[in-house]
């Protein structure tokens, strides 16, 4: 039986209670203080002064626990909107969002299918939102914007963590290539990146989302109105 359908143990008089949702919650604070490397089921367990035997009964693996806690996660991410145009963009921004609050879950988006009820309840909305779309474009067009925003976060992601592993601004960082780079164009051998770097504006990431999202929807309406 999978996870999604298999009961919760009865109560019984025990000295700490226990539930998915209270080993869910700790293992997600443990994952947003130190990462998924501080997760594990030992760690859980004593996050929450029990003996870890004590969460079999809840759960069978980690990977069921790490399902458990993007399913939580889901919760966050709520589309609305008026029309599939604004509702896949609301799904973007709120999936975004989840990722900067929650850094791990960047690790787990992408990977195995989230079939939890906070997961479909998610893909439900998006999906409903396409209704009257070629059928057969509904899951390409919502896979489309699920894979430019699990790529956007990871880079976002990737780009915090080295600043904090070098201890260096990204910034600062990229100022102190601007000699390497002025050598390499100096050759001639790149004038289109040339020509972007030294005349194209530089955007933040918050603006280079929401521009590559907005290239992404066009196509998708391109497609729907022909």
């Amino acid at each position: 039986m999978l996870l999604w359908e298999r009961p919760e143990p009865p109560n019984r008089p025990v000295p700490v209670p226990l539930s998915r949702e209270l080993i869910v919650r700790a293992a997600i604070r443990l994952a947003d203080a130190d990462g998924l490397d501080a997760v594990s089921l030992r760690k859980v367990a004593a996050a929450l002064d029990v003996g870890p035997m004590r969460l079999y009964g809840y759960i069978d693996s980690k990977e069921e626990l790490l399902d458990l806690m993007v399913d939580a996660v889901y919760v966050e991410i709520r589309p609305a909107g008026d029309g599939w145009r604004e509702v896949l963009r609301s799904h973007a921004e709120a999936t975004r969002h989840a990722v900067h609050e929650h850094e791990w879950l960047a690790d787990l988006l992408g990977g195995r299918p989230q079939l939890g009820p906070h997961a479909l309840a998610n893909g439900e909305t998006v999906v409903a939102a396409l209704a009257g779309v070629e059928l057969d474009a509904v899951m390409p067009m919502a896979a489309a914007v699920n894979a430019y925003v699990i790529g956007a976060v990871r880079r976002e992601i990737a780009e915090r963590r080295a600043e904090r592993a070098s201890g260096l601004d990204m910034k600062r960082h990229q100022s102190a290539l601007g000699p390497y780079l002025n050598r390499v164009f100096a050759t001639g051998r790149f004038p289109a990146l040339e020509t972007v770097v030294r005349d194209a504006a530089h955007l933040d990431a918050d603006e280079t989302f929401r521009i590559g999202l907005d290239c992404l929807l066009d196509g998708i309406e391109a497609r729907i109105s022909r």
